[in-house]
């Protein structure tokens, strides 16, 4: 050990050759050469599953409540999330959607996929709100076990009566250029009154077009589905289950990632070969020369 620190000390210019071209490789290789460990997360889904899952939106909803508004007939849109664990996820998938289709209401989306492993697939649908008890019941006993339920009310009635009034103030306006244009003689009022006339139905049609988007989204609930032939497949899995299979897989894909990690950095250093090994070699040609 007192030798290896003698010979650094007589070596000191190498010494911080070395340790520049040390701290400029570092700065020159990427941020994704970190490595990211798949493990499960907290809905019970791997790195790569989460991030499928994100792009199709099966994660929970995050609603902003508004103020309250006193109504006595409030509207309120629904969104129930479920996930099942099931023998058959196909034979699941038909049975939700024709429970679905019995109390009146329709299949929005499915998806199935049966890969090498457990099978899984997502039904949404939407139900009646007053029969949402009734099918939720019903598309429990199609899983062996129910693995979670989130059930997420959103409160509409402010948003609902904001657009009533500005109704209200646009058919009011509209009733006002109705007077105008009976009244007008000359061609060119007669064109801007028409004009403005075009202009404030199109916003009328919108406004009723948001008002029945928004009685019916609270006339139907909207019911998704998670299935899997395996619970760790679903979200919100248990969080002490204990798979070795899973942790085996878990263990392979780190092994992976940090030999792929390793070969960048050497291809990196071997990239830069032209910048570091000239300063080496000149750094070793000056020990040589003033020793």
């Amino acid at each position: 050990m007192k030798n290896i620190f003698e010979s650094l000390r007589r070596n000191r210019l190498v010494v911080v050759l070395l340790a520049v071209i040390v701290v400029l490789l570092v700065r020159q290789v990427p941020t994704g050469m970190v490595v990211q460990r798949s493990g499960v997360s907290d809905f019970g889904f791997s790195g790569g599953e989460m991030a499928k899952i994100s792009s199709i939106g099966i994660m929970p909803p995050i609603f902003q409540e508004s103020a309250p508004v006193e109504s006595t007939n409030r509207l309120v849109v629904t969104n129930t999330n479920l996930s099942l664990k099931v023998n058959d996820v196909r034979k699941a998938i038909d049975q939700v959607m024709a429970e679905a289709e019995k109390l009146g209401g329709f299949l929005v989306e499915s998806s199935l996929t049966i890969p090498e492993g457990a099978a899984s697939g997502q039904v949404s649908v939407r139900i009646p709100s007053g029969k949402l008890k009734e099918g939720l019941t019903a598309i429990r006993a199609f899983g062996v076990k129910v693995i979670s339920e989130n059930v997420v009310g959103t409160d509409v009635t402010s948003e609902y009566v904001d657009l009533a009034a500005r109704l209200d103030t646009l058919l009011k306006t509209k009733a006002k250029f109705d007077q105008i244009l009976a009244a007008a003689t000359e061609i060119a009022d007669i064109l801007n009154v028409q004009r403005e006339l075009i202009n404030l139905q199109t916003q009328i049609d919108s406004v009723r077009g948001q008002q029945k988007y928004l009685e019916q989204t609270a006339k139907l609930s909207l019911v998704t589905v998670y299935l899997a032939t395996d619970e760790l497949a679903l979200p919100y899995a248990p969080d002490k289950a204990w798979r070795p299979m899973v942790i085996f897989r878990e263990a392979v894909r780190s092994l992976v990632g940090s030999v792929r990690g390793i070969g960048t950095t050497l291809i990196w250093v071997a990239v830069y070969a032209p910048v570091w090994l000239p300063i080496l070699l000149i750094a070793w040609w000056l020990k040589r020369r003033l020793g």
